[in-house]
């Protein structure tokens, strides 16, 4: 049965139509994942389909009551809270029955005996009821949750507001699964997993009763999760009955027939124009020609195939280094404790460096760290003189109202527009989207806008933490070969296997302290 009907919505940012007259179906239980390069509107489509935004033009329309559980790119989440909290919120209706129940039981003891029956009657079925919704079982499945992203028991008596952002992001999709809505509309959740707790998601989605649209760049997962392919396609939403393999032959195909009858009627438009041009003077021609260019004026054009983006990324280098770039002893890093026992390492000239770690372990912190943002608790760390740092923060940097173009023009004042364009242009980042509020940019493109930012930094020392969250296939090969190619020192902290080897010379795995 079909659970959601997406009837030919047209939708445009300025005078950008992401969709036009596009249509989709969603059938109860199926396993959906939405698919495109960054810019397409995955995240759009899932707003839509929320109904946090409407479409210019058509229709979403969900069967009557079905909850539908959405995950952000970017949620907020309640920061005076405890996570136990925030979490427990979720079966908050079935505590309210155990209390009901407790207090049914207590009150035997002050009602007269010929109502104690009732009163039993009462709240046993309460107590059936809670038996049946696996009352009993809430705190095993809180722990399954917690401990299948990546994070321990500890974390619930924790306030929100000393997560990681990270850990946060973990919390809030931890919630989601534990509601157990519906129809779940999954935004890039495995952007803070470390692979084994993506295989715990992807193992968690494949049970799943219920309905879901994942919208991931991480190629791995859509191949263990998809049972449907939603590709977005100039404009169109154009439905893959299979997994992502299926999808990706059938995508293969779908492009070499357009590409071959696209050339076809090109060559057979040239040969009429041609006739045309040359028969339309000559009056016993005429005719003929005339009836040509009828026939040409009827004539529904295939579009070329769509292409992807070309980038040129790159992080030229000015001025060197001696060897000893990065030197650091038994630093402690941390707020109020230390996350890590001491560190010791030294990163010499040229070297590239992965860090990694679980989530919410301290690679951020100590990046952080090492660069004045936050103290030390202890030890030291010693920058050579020279180093000239180039950094790219998890964090967005932006402001609402922002745009591309606005962004890069503060960042460098000498640059003419055509400067500015161009540079963005370099990143993916086309006029209309460079000139939109930033906010309205998926996340994807504001990472491309905040990498084109380094580029004329144009230091000796590279520090990027978590490049490749939100990024499509296409812009994280271009960044892998621009950051094989760059030519200072590279300090990165990632937690894509895939992208980091062949890449760095060592990783430096950070545990926690003993």
């Amino acid at each position: 049965m079909s659970i959601l009907e997406v009837k030919n919505i047209s939708f445009k940012y300025g005078d950008e139509n992401l969709y036009e007259d596009a249509s989709m179906r969603l059938f109860d239980g199926e396993h959906a994942v939405l698919v495109g390069p960054n810019g397409t509107g995955k995240t759009t489509l899932l707003k839509l389909l929320d109904k946090q935004i409407k479409p210019d033009k058509g229709s979403v329309e969900w069967v009557n009551n079905k909850r539908v559980g959405y995950l952000d790119q970017y949620a907020k989440i309640d920061n005076k809270l405890t996570v136990k909290t925030y979490l427990y919120d979720v079966f908050t209706k079935l505590f309210d029955m155990e209390a009901q129940m407790e207090k049914l039981y207590e009150s035997i003891a002050f009602e007269p005996e010929h109502l104690h029956e009732r009163i039993l009657n009462q709240a046993s079925s309460i107590g059936e009821s809670l038996i049946e919704a696996d009352f009993y079982a809430i705190k095993s499945k809180i722990g399954n949750v917690i401990h299948g992203l990546g994070l321990t028991m500890d974390v619930l008596n924790m306030p929100i507001k000393h997560l990681s952002g990270g850990m946060r992001a973990k919390i809030i999709l931890a919630k989601l699964l534990l509601e157990e809505a519906d129809i779940l509309l999954l935004d890039e959740p495995t952007n803070f997993l470390d692979k084994v707790h993506i295989e715990w998601l992807g193992k968690f989605l494949n049970s799943y009763p219920k309905a879901f649209v994942v919208v991931s760049h991480n190629e791995d997962f859509l191949r263990v999760i998809a049972k449907t392919v939603f590709a977005l396609e100039a404009g169109k939403i154009i439905r893959y009955k299979g997994d992502f393999e299926f999808y990706l032959k059938e995508r293969t195909l779908r492009y070499e027939q357009q590409d071959k009858a696209f050339k076809a009627q090109s060559k057979k438009i040239k040969e009429i124009q041609t006739f045309i041009n040359k028969n339309i003077t000559r009056a016993s021609t005429t005719k003929r020609a005339q009836s040509r260019r009828k026939m040409l004026e009827k004539m529904v054009l295939v579009n070329p195939p769509q292409k992807s983006k070309k980038y040129k990324f790159s992080f030229p280098v000015k001025g060197s280094t001696g060897k000893d770039v990065l030197v650091v002893k038994d630093l402690l890093i941390g707020y109020n404790e230390p996350l890590l026992d001491p560190i010791d390492l030294k990163i010499l000239k040229e070297e590239k460096v992965v860090i990694t770690g679980k989530n919410g372990i301290g690679k951020s912190t100590f990046i952080k760290t090492i660069l004045n943002q936050i103290p030390a608790i202890d030890g030291s760390f010693a920058w050579i003189d020279t180093a000239k740092i180039a950094y790219l923060e998890q964090e967005n940097i932006f402001k609402k109202g922002d745009t591309a173009f606005s962004v890069v023009s503060y960042h460098y004042p000498d640059f003419d527009k055509k400067t500015v364009m161009r540079l963005l242009a370099e990143y993916g980042i086309d006029f209309e989207t460079a000139n939109r509020p930033i906010e309205t940019l998926s996340g994807g493109e504001q990472t491309k806008v905040r990498l084109s930012l380094l580029k004329h930094q144009a230091g000796n020392v590279l520090i990027l933490d978590e490049p490749t969250n939100h990024l499509d296939v296409e812009a994280k090969d271009a960044l892998k070969r621009a950051l094989m190619d760059y030519q200072g020192t590279l300090i990165l902290v990632s937690h894509e296997k895939s992208f980091f080897e062949g890449l760095c010379d060592y990783e430096l795995s950070l545990y926690e302290e003993a």
